[in-house]
């Protein structure tokens, strides 16, 4: 039997790294799958001789170098995990929030400008939380309460990104589905130390199991990173990523290298890659 070929998209690739993707990487080859690092280029590459070399491809980062080359292997008909045009959407916060919306997720009041102190009137009716709209990892993120803030604020040409503040009531619930599992980890924000980063895990209830495999059916994917707080009782979600650091969940190296690897099997059969409504039923019987 032919092994598994597995081609992993990433924006930085080191032994040393502290990304749970080396330790992946290696689990997969140890697995007997033959593992490849496409991005980042070890040397430069004739455009016109991309193709497709692998059963699977993961895009672990979606921007710069890593997307364009999944953009590119996507429309030579590539299998991706996750796939390019969903990696993309959920990159851009403007289509991520209202494709959740549309869904009937619930979002904070979410709102788009071309300038600052057009979000002025908004104020009125209390803060504002200010995100750039295609970032990552809680960067830059800034909660706006007086017109003075406003002022300060400067997103360059960059649209204005807004959803209204709610107060949180404890710490951010960072939920990661992993193929159907589902895990709850509780964090501080902002994460300084390592500890915080990989916080404490937490039981999740019935309504938020149920927001988290919402957000997954909205894409269509199984494989992702939710972000809620919970104010006054009511969750909101106010971000989703697309395979995030799974910081806080145990033993998400090997949960993930056999993930990978059941889906390279999958592609090799030429089978589709199963999608969150089939997992429905084993995902509402998660642990944590």
């Amino acid at each position: 039997m032919n092994k598994v070929r597995i081609g992993f998209l990433l924006p930085h690739y080191s032994c040393h790294s502290r990304s749970f993707m080396p330790i992946v990487v290696r689990m997969l080859a140890e697995s007997g799958a033959v593992v490849d690092v496409i991005h980042p280029l070890n040397e430069m590459r004739d455009l016109s001789k991309v193709s497709i070399e692998h059963d699977l491809y993961v895009l672990r980062h979606t921007s710069g170098l890593s997307l364009s080359l999944a953009g590119a292997l996507h429309e030579l008909g590539a299998v991706m995990v996750n796939p390019y045009p969903v990696s993309a959407a959920l990159r851009d916060k403007v289509i991520a929030s209202r494709i959740l919306q549309a869904t009937g997720v619930p979002t904070p009041d979410t709102y788009l400008a071309s300038h600052p102190d057009q979000l002025l009137p908004l104020l009125d009716s209390g803060p504002l939380v200010i995100k750039p709209y295609q970032g990552s990892g809680g960067h830059h993120v800034r909660i706006v309460r007086t017109g003075a803030e406003l002022a300060g604020t400067d997103c360059g040409r960059e649209p204005v990104f807004a959803q209204r503040y709610h107060n949180n009531d404890g710490r951010d619930r960072k939920i990661y589905a992993i193929g159907g599992q589902l895990f709850g980890v509780k964090k501080v924000f902002p994460r300084r130390t390592e500890e915080e980063k990989q916080g404490e895990l937490f039981m999740l209830s019935p309504e938020l199991r149920e927001i988290t495999l919402q957000c997954g059916r909205a894409f269509g994917i199984d494989l992702y990173g939710v972000d809620i707080i919970e104010s006054e009782g009511t969750p909101y979600v106010v971000d989703m990523c697309s395979i995030p650091g799974f910081k806080g969940v145990p033993d998400a190296p090997r949960l993930l290298a056999q993930y990978f690897y059941a889906a390279a099997e999958r592609a090799a059969r030429g089978e589709p890659l199963p999608q969150t409504p089939a997992f429905g039923t084993a995902a509402s019987h998660a642990h944590v």
